[in-house]
């Protein structure tokens, strides 16, 4: 690892950071210890809150960094203008090393907030200095450096980050003569929930969770991050497929990013979202599943239920390669057709490729559940 310990301190970074920080731990216990702050400053706070905390989730993290879909100028504008009240730097400068962080994620080099450098680094300690992961590399984000909106708010972004903070909030603090009540709770106190609550996601959600679609890096899945984060907690799954705009895929999984964009979509304010094909997700699953099972098999003894097992683990293997190879040339037959052309013979068979990828779908589904019965049993001859 390069020698970062002397690197310089992150001057901006860690003024901007001491400033929202300590009118919340060293005046607000005291204010509020002594007056009562009015309920449409706690109202407005959840509000900006909200719209802070959306308009990075579903602005400068699906859209921008990741492009899991595409938005109309007045939602982009509504993500520049509230993104940038979350004061977490510019859309460019946060996307683009959000880019390198999925690029090198968990190398202690090059991953600017890198999980494998501790906790308190990943969280906060990134920021604070001049690190030489953390430079932008801007060659990974042309179409960021073409689109208006991202270029205006970058030019620009002290009046987003300042007039909206100071601005919004001590006008409404005016309106509704509670203007300290509304600088330190719809303010200070706002800011520094939100900034934490993100930063959790480079933090906690690398070391604490589960990770059922992929071991190959730190991220985790756990859903009471995902309450907390805006649907961001299933971070094991969006490590695999980044550029999903879902992150919790189930119905069940609280995700309301996910319910926003798609929101949109209905009115016609989003379009083109991109999902992951169900297979996909299964066949990860299960993939995960396996290395798992043969990881817990190296070193065993050539006791006959060990080999019968591992005979096993190797015939499930096999399947999935099978329907990982059968689903890879559905998709071909699929590309070819449109390729050529010849959309009405596509359309003719249509029906029975579709009925066939639901075949293989639920092929894999079944054999998860099989897999994770191996397991126990696994775990039972341990």
């Amino acid at each position: 690892m390069n020698d970062t310990s002397k690197a310089p301190i992150n001057w901006p970074a860690t003024l901007m950071l001491l400033l929202t920080s300590l009118p919340v731990i060293l005046i607000l216990p005291f204010y509020l210890w002594q007056r009562d702050v009015s309920a449409a400053a706690w109202i407005w706070a959840l509000v900006f809150l909200g719209l802070n905390e959306l308009s990075i989730t579903a602005g400068y993290h699906r859209l921008w960094s990741h492009r899991a879909y595409k938005a109309q100028p007045a939602l982009k504008w509504f993500y520049a203008v509230f993104g940038g009240m979350a004061v977490q730097n510019s859309i460019l400068i946060w996307a683009t090393a959000h880019r390198v962080h999925h690029a090198h994620v968990d190398d202690v080099d090059l991953d600017p907030y890198s999980a494998k450098r501790g906790f308190w680094f990943s969280h906060l300690g990134w920021m604070l200095r001049d690190y030489p992961a953390s430079k932008p590399d801007f060659s990974r984000s042309p179409d960021l450096l073409e689109d208006k909106v991202v270029m205006f708010q970058h030019r620009h972004y002290l009046w987003f980050a300042f007039g909206s903070n100071f601005g919004l909030v001590m006008l409404l603090g005016a309106l509704y003569g509670d203007m300290a009540g509304f600088v330190l709770v719809a303010g200070f106190l706002r800011l520094f929930v939100s900034h934490h609550l993100t930063f959790f996601i480079n933090s906690l959600a690398h070391c604490w969770g589960r990770q059922p679609y992929t071991t190959t890096n730190t991220a985790r899945d756990n859903d009471l991050l995902a309450v907390l984060t805006w649907g961001e907690g299933y971070h094991n799954y969006h490590h695999l497929f980044q550029w999903d705009y879902r992150n919790g895929i189930r119905w069940w999984q609280f995700d309301p990013t996910k319910w926003w964009i798609a929101a949109w979509a209905r009115v016609g304010l989003a379009s083109g979202l991109r999902r992951v094909p169900e297979f996909k997700i299964q066949q990860a699953r299960v993939q995960c599943q396996l290395e798992r099972a043969r990881a817990a098999m190296e070193g065993r003894s050539a006791h006959a239920r060990y080999v019968e097992l591992k005979a096993q683990i190797d015939a499930e293997w096999q399947h999935l390669t099978e329907a990982g190879a059968r689903w890879a040339h559905l998709q071909s037959e699929k590309l070819t057709a449109a390729k050529e052309q010849i959309r009405s013979r596509w359309e003719q068979s249509e029906f029975k490729h579709r009925m066939e990828l639901k075949a293989l779908e639920l092929s894999v589904r079944l054999q998860h559940r099989r897999v994770a019965l191996l397991l126990r049993r696994q775990i039972a001859m341990a």
